[in-house]
C-alpha cells in the first residue's frame, strides 16, 4: 500500500482511521492482476468532491485509462437488467411504437427511443438493440424557423424528448421510467463529478464551465443478440479474435454498465485484457475529443468486447461538453484535433448526429 501511496504522489502523513479505512475502499485489487490497481472510488465520495479521491482517480485515468465508481446508495444494477430483459421481450409491435423514425417513419423521434438494430444481422459487426433515454422530457418551442438559421434548429432537435414504452402493464411502464430517469441522473452525476475531480487534479478550473449543461448527453440500454453466423468481417485486426463489439476509443465521457456480464476488454501496454465487470458500480472511461481537450493528459482506452455465447446486455452513459463549448482549443491553448473543423461542440455534434441517424451506430 505504501510503494503505491508514493506512487500516486500521496504524503505519507498519520492517517487517522477514517482516512485509512477510505484508501481501503479505493484500492483493495490484487497487485498481480493487471488491472487490481485500477481505482474504486465510493460514490459518495466522488460526488462530495473529496479531495483524497482526485490522485486515485487520476493514476488510474493516466496508467489505465478508466476506473470503478462503487457503492452507489439506493442503486441496484439488478432491477435494471430485469427491467432491460422485460422490455427487449415485449412484442415487437409494441417497441415499434417508440422506434425512432428511420425505422418507423410514422414516429418524430429521430434519436430517443427504441432502434431494433441494423438489417443484416449476420454480416455486421455492430448488430445491436439499442433503446436511447436523453436528459428531456419535455422540449422548448423553436423561437425561430429560418431555414439558414441551422444551429438555432440543431438546438432545438437536440432538446429532442424521451419516449416511453406504453403497455398493457401500467406497473411495467411505471417501474421502468422511474427506474431509468434515476439511472439517467446517477450517470450524469458521476460523469460531472469525475469532470470537477481531474479538474482539481490537473489544475484545469476552467474545464468545468465547459460542461455546464448536457444537451445531447445519451445513456444507451443495449442488447446483444446472439448470433447465428460469423464472417471474417467480426475477426478483430489487432489479433484475430472474434468480437461482439469492434475495437473503438469514445470521444466524450463514458460511464458505463456491464452487469456481471464478461467480454469487455481494455488495451493495455499493447494487449487487450479482461476488464472486471461493474458489478453493482460502473465503469468510466474518457474519449478523444475530451482527452484532446485537456492536452491528452489522460489515456482515451482502446477498447472492445469479445463474442459470447450469450445475449449480452449493458448501459452506456455518454456526457458530452455543452453546446457553445470551445472545443476547437485545449487548455493550454493548443488547437485541438477537432478544431481543424470545429470551433463549438455544437458544430462537432452536428455531423455527429447525423451519421447516428444515418447508421445509429
Amino acid at each position: 500500500m505504501i510503494k503505491f501511496l508514493l506512487l500516486l504522489g500521496v504524503a505519507l502523513v498519520p492517517m487517522s482511521a477514517f482516512l485509512s479505512e477510505f484508501v481501503e475502499k479505493l484500492f483493495h485489487g490484487e497487485e498481480s492482476d493487471v488491472f487490481g490497481p485500477v481505482a474504486r472510488i465510493p460514490y459518495s465520495d466522488l460526488l462530495n468532491n473529496n479531495p483524497y479521491v482526485d490522485p486515485f482517480v487520476l493514476h488510474s485515468m493516466k496508467h489505465y485509462g478508466f476506473f470503478y465508481v462503487v457503492d452507489v446508495p439506493g442503486y441496484n444494477a439488478s432491477t435494471e437488467l430485469n427491467l432491460m430483459h422485460k422490455f427487449y421481450d415485449l412484442p415487437e409491435e409494441v417497441k415499434a411504437n417508440i422506434e425512432i423514425r428511420r425505422h418507423n417513419p410514422a414516429n418524430p423521434n429521430a434519436y430517443r427511443g427504441y432502434c431494433p438494430g441494423l438489417d443484416d444481422v449476420e454480416n455486421t459487426l455492430q448488430y445491436k438493440n439499442l433503446y436511447n433515454i436523453g436528459p428531456h422530457e419535455v422540449r422548448a418551442p423553436m423561437t425561430s424557423q429560418k431555414d439558414d438559421d441551422l444551429m438555432k434548429k440543431l438546438r432545438y432537435d437536440i432538446q429532442e424528448p424521451n419516449v416511453w414504452p406504453s403497455t398493457e402493464d401500467c406497473e411495467f411502464d411505471k417501474e421502468f421510467k422511474e427506474t431509468f430517469q434515476e439511472g439517467f441522473e446517477i450517470r450524469r452525476n458521476i460523469a460531472r463529478a469525475f469532470v470537477r475531480s481531474i479538474s482539481r487534479a490537473l489544475e484545469f478550473p476552467e474545464l468545468t464551465s465547459l460542461f455546464a449543461e448536457d444537451e445531447f448527453s445519451a445513456m444507451g440500454l443495449r442488447k446483444y443478440p446472439v448470433r447465428k453466423r460469423v464472417n471474417e468481417n467480426m475477426y478483430s485486426d489487432h489479433d484475430d479474435t472474434l468480437l461482439r463489439e469492434l475495437e473503438h476509443v469514445d470521444s466524450t465521457i463514458t460511464v458505463l454498465t456491464t452487469f456481471n456480464n464478461p467480454g469487455l476488454q481494455m488495451l493495455y501496454e499493447g494487449v487487450y485484457r479482461d476488464a472486471p465487470v461493474s458489478d453493482n458500480g460502473f465503469i468510466v472511461n474518457i474519449g478523444k475529443l475530451v482527452d484532446d481537450i485537456i492536452d491528452n493528459q489522460l489515456v482515451s482506452v482502446k477498447h472492445r468486447v469479445k463474442e459470447t455465447e450469450f445475449d449480452r446486455y449493458s448501459i452506456t452513459y455518454f456526457l458530452g461538453p455543452q453546446f457553445d463549448a470551445d472545443i476547437s482549443r485545449s487548455m493550454s491553448g493548443a488547437m485541438t484535433e477537432a478544431g481543424r473543423k470545429y470551433t463549438i461542440f455544437g458544430e462537432w455534434i452536428k455531423d455527429y448526429l447525423g451519421a447516428i441517424e444515418l447508421f445509429y451506430y
